[in-house]
């Protein structure tokens, strides 16, 4: 069991003056910390959570980051760790969770999120995405806090409706190699569900479209991160099927801004909601612009499409529009500027790479 504490600090005084002065501004400072707002981000470690963490740090908010380093990367949040504002907990939230600090929000991103990192571990995927949520539930009724689930476009299988609106059911396999990340959500919408209507617990759900930018792991085996490290490396980019299958591709930064949106609505805006970029792309027009922008000469190998594999992915954004007031703003290309260079500097290769990308 994991405990997070509060520190307080203790003050010896030898004057009556210095003692007045004190305690005038020891009351001072305990008002600023009761109208400032604690947010736990679980899976705050990760690609999207370091950058959700970085984002609520400048926002004001304390940070309390968990998160059981399977996938997150210290590295990700090294910049934060001597904030004041800033706790880090390595902690696995599928067990039991004690924080007997002040929670106002809980952002409840813990999971691995591409095929290659949960499927090595489909058990423990699966009890992330439901018991961890579970846990996470239970915490935000203890706090009185408002939750926010981040669930994904996978809870639409291979959709046979595009774009895909909220009010979609779906077409998932159950016993697919997928089945223990996009059925593991599907159950933890659920349970979040289920935790209002019966507990009253304060909910939100945002559907993640893919995602991207840096900070990404790149050996996480996405589409993003595998077409630019090939294209950096010199290396053929791997392409599934022919190609033509589509993605939606979501700058880090405009995802960030429409979870916090979410968070900051109506109580009575729960979600589901859509959050991801409705421009459709091929994913042979990615591969062909990672090798403009990089300028590689890789050239493409094709391989038979894995099981699964949704054939167009496009999110129907009209409820984030209307309610939210939220859609991305970074295209695709803006994007791919500002993520190159990470991937490079993780490669070793920052000077070669600055000359290329425009």
């Amino acid at each position: 069991m994991i405990t997070c504490y509060t520190r307080y600090i203790g003050y010896e005084f030898s004057f009556l003056g210095i003692i007045l002065s004190e305690l005038y501004a020891r009351e001072a400072k305990v008002g600023l910390q009761m109208e400032r707002q604690f947010t736990l981000v679980t899976g705050g470690a990760g690609f999207l959570g370091s950058h959700l963490c970085e984002r609520l740090i400048e926002r004001g908010r304390h940070v309390i980051c968990v998160d059981s380093l399977i996938t997150g990367r210290m590295e990700n949040i090294a910049h934060l760790m001597n904030l004041k504002s800033f706790q880090f907990i390595q902690h696995d939230i599928i067990e039991h969770l004690t924080c007997p600090s002040q929670i106002d929000e809980i952002y409840n991103l813990a999971c691995p999120a591409s095929p290659v990192k949960y499927e090595l571990d489909p058990v423990h995927t699966f009890k992330t995405s439901v018991i961890g949520a579970l846990n996470m539930l239970v915490l935000s009724l203890e706090k009185n806090a408002r939750i926010l689930q981040a669930s994904t476009s996978e809870v639409y299988g291979d959709p046979r409706v595009s774009p895909q609106p909220e009010t979609y059911w779906g077409n998932v396999n159950p016993f697919g190699p997928r089945s223990c990340y996009d059925v593991g959500k599907r159950a933890a919408e659920t349970l979040f569900h289920d935790y209002r209507d019966q507990y009253g617990a304060k909910i939100k759900i945002a559907r993640i479209f893919n995602t991207y930018g840096p900070r990404m792991d790149p050996e996480d085996g996405r589409v993003v991160s595998n077409f630019v490290v090939q294209a950096l490396l010199g290396k053929d980019l791997t392409l599934y099927g022919t190609g033509e299958q589509t993605r939606s591709f979501c700058y880090v930064d405009d995802l960030v801004s429409g979870l916090m949106a979410l968070m900051d609505a109506p109580l009575d805006v729960t979600g589901p909601i859509n959050m991801g970029n409705p421009v459709e792309f091929t994913v042979r027009a990615l591969a062909d612009l990672v090798l403009e922008k990089t300028g590689s000469k890789s050239g493409m190998t094709f391989k038979h499409l894995p099981e699964d594999d949704p054939k167009r992915r496009k999110p129907d954004i009209s409820v984030a529009k209307d309610v939210l007031h939220w859609q991305p703003l970074t295209p695709v290309s803006e994007g791919l500027d500002k993520t190159i260079p990470y991937f490079a500097a993780q490669l070793g290769l920052e000077q070669k790479t600055d000359q290329k990308v425009s």
